[in-house]
Order: C-alpha cells, then sequence, then structure tokens
C-alpha cells in the first residue's frame, strides 16, 4: 500500500491529510455480476424522546443505492444515500416503519421498529475505537484513515460506530508519558469544559470541538464516539471556573479526595449534589452539540461509581441528544448489576482485555456471572477486539505487533462476543487487518446472532472439562449454538437436539464453515473443535 494524499472536505473546513490507498477502490458503478442490495440487522433501535438521533441503518451496497422510508415517525428523515435516520423524535412510544434499498438490479424492504422511550442500544452497539493501536496519541487524520476502512469494508455489515479514545484534549501527547504528566496543560474552555486539541484535530479551531469530523462521519454513515476521564479537570479546579448555564463553580462539584490512579488530569465530581449534576449536564451539552453519539467514561467502573453515574445518565437524558454510555474499565461489581444495567447502555465486565490466552480464557468465567443481565439497552461489555495490528510504536501495551491471538482464539472470540452477545469494537489499525480477521468479522451469519433483535442473552447449558456449550435463542424460533473448547488438544463435541427442546426437522447452518445440515429432533450435532476453538451454528427449525 502507497501513501498517497487526499483533501478531507468537513463542511467549512478542508484538510489535506496523508493518507493510505486501499487495496480495492471503491466500486463507483456496477459490474456484470452486480446483485440487489440487502438490509441487515438491527432492525430494532431506541430513541430518547425530545433528543436527536443518528440511527444507521444497515444494508449491502452494490453501486449506488437509493433508501426510502415508509411511516417514519414524525420528526424523523432517511437520509437516501447513505440510509442514516435523523431528526428528534418527540413523542415516546413504539413505532413501526418500512425501508426500501434499491439499485439498478433490484431492491430489498424491511419493517424496522423505533421505541421511543428509556431505553437506547436495543442491540449491542458495533465499531471501531483508537485506543489498542494508538494509546492517547490518535489524530484527526489517523481517524479518518480507520473510519475510511470501516465505511469501505465494513460497514455494510453493521460496524458502524467510530470512537476515539482517550487524552484528546492533549496536544503534547506523543513525548509525554502514557496516561499524561501532573500540571500539563490541557485544551478546555472557558467553563472547565476539556475540548479537542487543534494540533492534532485542526477542525476543531474556531470553538469547532469536535463538530466538524462528527458531521463529517455523519455525512458517510457513520457515528462518532468519544473517550471521557470521569470528573472535571484539576486546572478548572485550580481556576474555579464558572460551570456553563448554572451559579456553580468548579470547587463546587469537585471531590478532590476522588482521584483516578493512573491518569492525573482529573478530579472526582460530587454527583449527588446540584453542582455536580450542573457540571456534568454542562459536558453532556456541549457533546451533544457537536453531535457525538456515543461516550465511553473510564474511571468509573471499578470502584463503582454510583453517584457519578445517576448525574451521567441524568445529563444525557437532558443534553438534547440520544447517546449511547459505556462505562470502563472493570471487572464491574456484580453487586452492583441492578444499578448499572438501568443506567448504561454498556460495561465493562473484565479489565482491559488483550491478545492473551489467560484473558480470552477468564472471560467464560466473567459471562456465566453476568447471565442474567444482558437484554436491549444493556449489555455487558467483555472489551474490544485485539485484532489486526496493536500498540503502534510500543505504546500503549505491549510491544508493536500482530495480535497474538491465533486463528482459532479469534474464532473463539468472536463466537463467544456474538452469542453473549457483547458489544463489538475492533481496536487494531484497519488497514493492516489480515484478510482472513477481515473475513471473520463480514461473517453476516456471524453478526446475525450478535445483532438479533430478540436481544436475549446466552446461556450456559453445558460443560465437560474444558468443553462448555453456550445457547441463545434467536428470533423466528431460532437458535445459536456454540461449542468451545478451552483445552489443549482437539476434541469431539455432540449437541443433542433433544436437549435444546426443538421439535421436528431442523436446518444447521455451520457459521464458519458456512455448510449446511439437515437433521431431526431426534440426532445430534456433532463437531471436532480444535484447541483454543469454537464452532458456531444457527438451529432453523422447518417443521413445528
Amino acid at each position: 500500500m502507497l501513501p498517497g494524499i487526499c483533501r478531507v472536505n468537513l463542511g467549512r473546513f478542508s484538510l489535506i491529510v496523508t493518507v493510505l490507498a486501499l487495496s480495492v477502490p471503491k466500486c463507483s458503478g456496477l459490474s456484470a455480476n452486480a446483485i440487489a442490495p440487502k438490509l441487515r440487522p438491527p432492525f430494532v433501535f431506541g430513541a430518547y424522546p425530545h433528543s436527536a438521533v443518528m440511527l444507521p441503518v444497515v444494508a449491502t451496497r452494490h453501486g449506488s443505492v437509493s433508501f426510502t422510508a415508509v411511516h417514519l415517525p414524525s420528526g424523523l428523515v432517511i437520509n437516501r444515500a447513505t440510509g442514516a435516520i435523523t431528526g428528534v423524535a418527540s413523542r415516546a412510544g413504539v413505532y413501526h416503519f418500512t425501508v426500501d434499498v434499491a439499485n439498478s438490479v433490484g431492491r430489498s424492504s424491511h419493517q424496522f421498529t423505533l421505541t421511543v422511550g428509556d431505553h437506547v442500544a436495543l442491540t449491542p452497539p458495533m465499531g471501531w475505537n483508537s485506543y489498542d493501536y494508538y494509546g492517547d496519541r490518535v489524530n484527526q487524520a489517523q481517524m479518518l484513515i480507520n473510519a475510511q476502512y470501516v465505511h469501505r469494508y465494513l460497514q455494510d455489515i453493521g460496524w458502524n460506530t467510530i470512537v476515539v479514545d482517550y487524552r484528546w484534549y492533549d496536544g503534547n501527547a506523543d513525548p509525554e508519558p502514557d496516561n499524561g504528566a501532573p500540571g500539563e496543560s490541557l485544551s478546555m474552555d472557558k467553563y472547565g469544559r476539556l475540548i479537542p486539541a487543534a494540533d492534532r484535530f485542526p477542525s476543531a479551531g474556531n470553538g469547532n470541538g469536535f463538530r466538524l469530523l462528527a458531521h463529517h462521519l455523519h455525512a458517510m454513515g457513520l457515528r462518532f464516539g468519544i473517550h471521557i476521564m470521569r470528573g472535571i479537570p484539576r486546572l478548572a479546579v485550580e481556576e474555579n471556573l464558572p460551570i456553563a448555564g448554572s451559579k456553580f463553580h468548579a470547587r463546587d462539584a469537585a471531590n478532590v479526595h476522588d482521584n483516578c490512579s493512573w491518569c492525573p488530569d482529573m478530579y472526582g465530581v460530587r454527583g449527588d449534589t446540584p453542582a455536580g449534576r450542573a457540571y456534568y449536564l454542562s459536558i453532556f451539552k456541549l457533546y451533544a452539540s457537536w453531535g457525538v453519539d456515543f461516550v465511553k467514561m473510564d474511571d468509573t467502573s471499578q470502584p463503582y461509581h454510583r453517584d457519578e453515574i445517576d448525574a451521567v445518565h441524568d445529563a444525557i437524558l437532558h443534553c438534547g441528544r440520544t447517546i449511547t454510555l459505556s462505562l470502563s474499565p472493570g471487572e464491574t461489581p456484580i453487586q452492583d448489576a441492578m444499578h448499572v444495567e438501568l443506567h448504561a447502555n454498556m460495561w465493562r465486565v473484565s479489565g482491559d482485555f488483550w491478545d492473551n490466552w489467560n484473558s480470552l480464557n477468564h472471560e467464560f468465567t466473567l459471562a456465566r456471572r453476568w447471565q442474567a443481565y444482558v437484554g436491549p439497552g444493556h449489555w455487558p461489555d467483555a472489551d474490544m477486539l485485539p485484532v489486526g495490528h496493536l500498540s503502534m510504536g510500543g505504546r500503549p501495551v505491549g510491544p508493536d505487533r500482530m495480535s497474538n491471538f491465533s486463528m482459532n482464539e479469534q474464532r473463539m472470540l468472536l463466537s463467544f462476543w456474538s452469542l453473549l452477545p457483547s458489544p463489538l469494537m475492533a481496536g487494531g489499525f484497519l488497514p493492516d487487518l489480515p484478510l482472513s480477521t477481515r473475513e471473520m468479522l463480514t461473517n453476516s451469519h456471524l453478526i446475525a446472532i450478535n445483532q438479533d433483535s430478540a436481544g436475549i442473552g446466552a446461556r450456559l447449558v453445558g460443560s465437560a472439562g474444558p468443553t462448555e456449550v453456550w445457547v441463545r435463542p434467536l428470533s423466528n424460533g431460532k437458535v445459536a449454538v456454540g461449542m468451545f473448547n478451552r483445552s489443549d488438544r482437539p476434541v469431539t463435541m455432540t449437541v443433542p437436539l433433544a436437549d435444546l427442546s426443538l421439535k421436528g426437522r431442523v436446518l444447521a447452518y455451520n457459521v464458519w464453515k458456512r455448510s449446511k445440515m439437515n437433521l431431526t429432533n431426534k440426532e445430534a450435532i456433532k463437531q471436532s473443535v480444535g484447541a483454543h476453538d469454537a464452532a458456531l451454528f444457527i438451529l432453523i427449525p422447518t417443521v413445528r
């Protein structure tokens, strides 16, 4: 791949960036073998009342396509080119509408459901996050390189959220320690709200913040997310800056005795006070004005900061935009499960997850702990997918490397995350992604399991030593079955269909081998599963 130059149009701002030329050019027309587009899950969406939304409709695109929608709720429109649904749904309720996508070869239609109410993220979020490769050093050009890769190769299958991870407000991140240095100057507005460092994010100048970058991603049909540290900047507290939209100042909100153990940027916030709530409302109103769709809040779940989580949840409900809330890092205490499932859309069940077998093996223990708390709008998060090229220049963790996970382990990882289901956030440098891994990430049946509209979590139904069988009920009577071999040698695993209460004849689709078997409910799925590997099936009853 050769370096090249492109001009990126960000509304009124135009930035020339160095990019990597991707190996396959984006097709502008239809080939002789072109096929009609197809709509893909998710087919359910959630939105908060009186809040702006950005809801990407997923469809395969062969050449130029056009989206239309019938019976959209008042206040919402669909972008004919991208399929993104935007606007404000002001009235609570459940709305059914039909989306149609067409090209010159044919068309596809499907019914969608939008629930305007208390729950969003009705299927697990999917996308790319900058942390696993860039740490705290990512810049605007690098974000756009990876976003273009998602747009070109992954978006048609459901990957639709682009997240800039931590410390985007530090203009001196490259020479500084990974997590910043005490007392360093950070980009901040007059109300003590951190803003993007303009030398790393040039479109952020003139008070734009992330607004133009978000606009550019939205124009591609992608959602935009940011990482934040829990709390209020120490610099804002030292200067006692006013809190926007309130009578309070930074010292009124700060808890100077509650500090992050690994990042020196912030003091905690007294989330149970009017001043603390005013501060969080002020920053989320700023993020809403930028067009942020997803916020990952760090230093929150371990230990569990209940008052600040309450304040952030309330701020999102009143900021004017539907924002997905992710809490990090874990392990989140299980005794706080009932609180977190009501106040966040995803939360980390593990510490930082990296490309080693012990971490992957431990996720099975964590998943058993959280089985009862999976459902639409609240997803236990097994963490990002450390696949592909990781840790640029030896930061953030370990040497610069391609993922240490074997192909077997990648198959196990993706099978388990999709079955649970956990949010899917890729973390490596995407242009270096091996084709074999990209083919896994774009397996349509795998993603359909993860994004199934029923939102029912998987259950461990059987284990023998290091082997486990997990089952997840899907929509329309289908069932997903995962066989996992955590041992160091191949094993043969058998799952009798009678144990799954399936009746009549069953079509068993092997997700990874892309093969089918016709069985009766008196038969069994028998499969050889390699060491540290998984087999994944979708079972479709054909006679009831």
